[in-house]
């Protein structure tokens, strides 16, 4: 009776631990999904990894990107080339590092993919993993800027050329997008140079004008306003990141209009109201300051009376609401639309370059907006989401 208790007790427990394991199988079928599927996953996060590092640029990332590369060809070696000597190697071998440029000679040369044997992949160890090679070109715009050497032990596969091809097409992708990346660095570079040529000729001379006015009568003052020119000048001539803070932009601002009361006196008066919240909120650099100096030249130049100028930065939800009004004169609203469109005077490259750039880094939608009528004052409006991919302020390098 006891054995037959026993008996039964043990088939028990296998029985619980077969439900055990077919739980657990079919929870790790569920979450990791079929063969197939942990292969995509594979194939996809790796190439993940290898992207960013390509759009540095062949020469900036080939050391960081050709581990991932190997790893999506898993062959036991692999190079990257620009024809002037090995960039990057990964896997064993290395002592073939030499003789890659040799090895990828005619795929340079003409582009095409060649497949190398041992005549040409010469070793003098006989346990050397490295027998036989693919070499393929990399190309931009149709240019060959480089090679991918897979090194292999036996002699490749139709699939394993055909798969090496298709990581040199994908890294040659990437490599296209690098030089567009610097390509737009450098327009972006052109336009904050056309800003700053805008800024130097028209307010240099009036503010270092303003604080002469106060060198004998308040020298104290004056010692204030040339710090406060100096930390301004500083900013907007930086060469440091494309994007700053919504707070640095408006301290910037800040010192600006200080210098303007320097020169206007009690016929410039200022409300600024900002919602704590909007203050780390990423903006293209010098985006605000010429529409602040529209708003002064528009307010008060050309008039007798006094001028008032209010700066709202609010919190709506996933973006901030910012908003630059003046009291002035106004404008025909054709010359508001020329403004945005852009122009050969400072004025018109100031007002169209922060709408364009607005446009070119958040979309279409975020454009610039102007508000203004003969008379009725000028309303300048912008709309810039708290958070964007690949938006992130730099903070202003220290001064030596």
């Amino acid at each position: 009776m006891s054995s037959s208790v026993a008996v039964v007790g043990v088939v028990v427990v296998l029985a619980v631990l077969a439900a055990v394991l077919l739980v657990r199988l079919v929870r790790s079928r569920l979450v990791l999904g079929t063969t197939e599927n942990q292969t995509t996953y594979r194939v996809l996060h790796t190439t993940s990894l290898a992207s960013p590092e390509l759009r540095s640029g062949l020469s900036a990332g080939a050391e960081r990107a050709v581990k991932h590369l190997r790893d999506l060809l898993a062959t036991p070696s692999l190079a990257l080339t620009d024809g002037e000597g090995v960039l990057a190697w990964d896997g064993v071998g290395r002592v073939h590092a030499a003789d890659v440029d040799r090895h990828a000679a005619i795929a340079l040369e003409v582009g095409k993919t060649e497949v190398l044997g041992p005549e040409a992949i010469a070793c003098e160890r006989d346990d050397c993993l490295v027998r036989h090679a693919v070499v393929t070109a990399l190309t931009t715009e149709d240019r060959v800027v480089g090679a991918l050497v897979a090194y292999t032990t036996a002699r490749p596969s139709a699939g394993l050329v055909r798969a090496v091809e298709e990581v040199a097409r994908f890294v040659s992708g990437q490599l296209e997008l690098a030089g567009f990346d610097r390509e737009r660095a450098k327009l972006a570079e052109a336009e904050i140079r056309a800003l700053r040529a805008q800024i130097s000729p028209h307010f240099i001379y009036n503010a270092l004008g303003a604080i002469a006015s106060y060198v004998r009568s308040e020298p104290e003052h004056a010692r204030e306003l040339l710090l406060e020119f100096a930390d301004f000048t500083r900013y907007s001539f930086r060469r440091h990141g494309d994007f700053t803070t919504l707070a640095e932009e408006l301290r910037s601002v800040e010192r600006y209009l200080m210098l303007e009361r320097a020169r206007f006196g009690d016929r410039l008066s200022v409300t600024l109201r900002v919602a704590p919240e909007v203050l780390p909120v990423a903006v293209p650099f010098l985006c605000l300051q010429p529409l602040v100096e529209n708003a002064v030249r528009h307010g008060l130049e050309g008039r007798s009376g006094a001028g008032h100028i209010t700066i709202i930065a609010e919190d709506a939800g996933n973006e901030a609401l910012i908003s630059i009004d003046d009291d002035g004169l106004g404008m025909d609203p054709e010359l508001a639309r020329g403004l945005l469109a852009g122009g050969s005077d400072g004025e018109k490259v100031g007002i169209g370059n922060v709408d364009e750039r607005l446009r070119a880094v958040f979309g279409e939608e975020y454009g610039l907006v102007i508000e203004t009528n003969v008379g009725a004052g000028t309303r300048a409006r912008m709309r810039v989401p708290k958070y964007r991919p690949g938006v992130r302020a730099t903070p202003p390098a220290t001064p030596k």
